[in-house]
């Protein structure tokens, strides 16, 4: 397993990760994703760190709390041998108070995060979505006090824009508070707009990428495909509506370059999806999930190779779109270019 640095700070994380989304799996969205107890969990859990897989993540609202309990019963003895990462901010219920990110809501969050993952403290806590009803500085010095009070060792975000991790940021460097070193995010082969924003304010301000849904939502998974039915037992059956939509079209050209690249590499879809994931600039971590041991087993295939120069700008020309205003046409112009580096700058770095 190859280890990173987590964007600008001093903590190391492996290239993969295991996401506990499957871990006590109920509602219409979790359930579908996996429903795996104690026993099961445990097993994933030995796999994962005998692979060197060491940091595993979740968040209150993975089946009202059960994945936390889950994940916390499954590390049970061996707390010094993983960082346990976690998120809140979305809602977990009707209350006024049961959503966002003010000062008390996350003193609540985390204590309860705490309990139900039997810890003393979070290798990593991140908020789930932005608050625009809680003012930045309040959100920052609840995170701070944590922080001091050695509940929290590092703290990220997740989905945020790139105007509101930026705004986050200073605010953080003017009052001396702790700075998100983490976001996770969507981005793959089907989701590439993470690129436009969010990548190059990365690489500039040394916030290190978590990717979430790296097989698309599960659409990278070599089992969908152009002309056929969804399989059985796919999820998309139940949660395409929860997930970011994607273009069938697209998609499918982008399973035939992945098609023809099992065939030269011997690998299998999701791997080469996955290892395409990992060689971005920024991917500090490509978080993985799965029902099963043979799942599991198979996205552990993605690391200790590379794909040629060659084969990732195959995948490159394939998965790419038209960017948005303002960064298409301008970002393709010489003279903007000289002050405006692309993004083909940043992927070199």
């Amino acid at each position: 397993m190859e280890y990173r640095r987590l964007g600008a700070s001093g903590l190391t994380v492996p290239a993969l990760s295991f996401g506990a989304g499957t871990f006590g799996g109920s509602g219409p969205l979790f359930g579908a994703w996996g429903s795996t107890d104690v026993t099961e969990a445990r097993r994933m859990v030995d796999i994962c760190l005998d692979a060197g897989i060491t940091l595993f993540d979740t968040a209150d609202v993975y089946s009202d709390g059960a994945s936390e309990e889950v994940l916390g019963a499954a590390v049970k003895g061996r707390r010094d041998r993983v960082l346990l990462s976690t998120k809140a901010g979305l809602p977990t219920g009707d209350g006024p108070n049961e959503a966002g990110t003010s000062r008390a809501r996350l003193i609540r969050a985390v204590d309860s995060a705490l309990t139900r993952l039997g810890t003393d403290h979070l290798d990593l806590f991140q908020l789930h979505a932005f608050d625009a009803g809680t003012p930045v500085e309040e959100t920052l010095q609840a995170l701070d006090r944590l922080t001091s009070a050695g509940k929290l060792r590092y703290v990220g975000v997740s989905n945020f824009a790139g105007w509101q991790l930026m705004k986050s940021l200073a605010v953080a460097d003017r009052y001396g508070y702790p700075r998100y070193v983490a976001h996770q995010v969507y981005y793959s082969l089907v989701g590439r707009d993470y690129e436009w924003d969010l990548m190059p304010l990365a690489k500039d301000q040394g916030v290190g990428a978590l990717v979430w849904s790296p097989l698309g939502w599960g659409r990278l998974t070599g089992r969908v495909r152009r002309g056929q039915p969804l399989p059985e037992g796919s999820r998309l059956h139940d949660t395409a509506s929860f997930g970011p939509p994607v273009d069938d079209e697209h998609l499918y050209d982008i399973v035939d370059v992945l098609d023809d690249l099992a065939l030269e590499t011997g690998k299998t879809v999701p791997q080469i999806a996955l290892n395409w994931l990992l060689h971005r600039p920024t991917v500090a971590s490509v978080i993985v999930g799965a029902r099963d041991e043979r799942q599991l087993r198979e996205n552990l295939g993605a690391v200790g190779w590379r794909l040629s120069e060659e084969q990732e700008k195959r995948l490159d020309a394939v998965s790419t779109r038209t960017a948005p205003y303002p960064h298409f046409p301008y970002h393709r112009q010489a003279a903007f270019a000289r002050v405006n580096p692309p993004l083909a700058s940043v992927s070199e770095g």
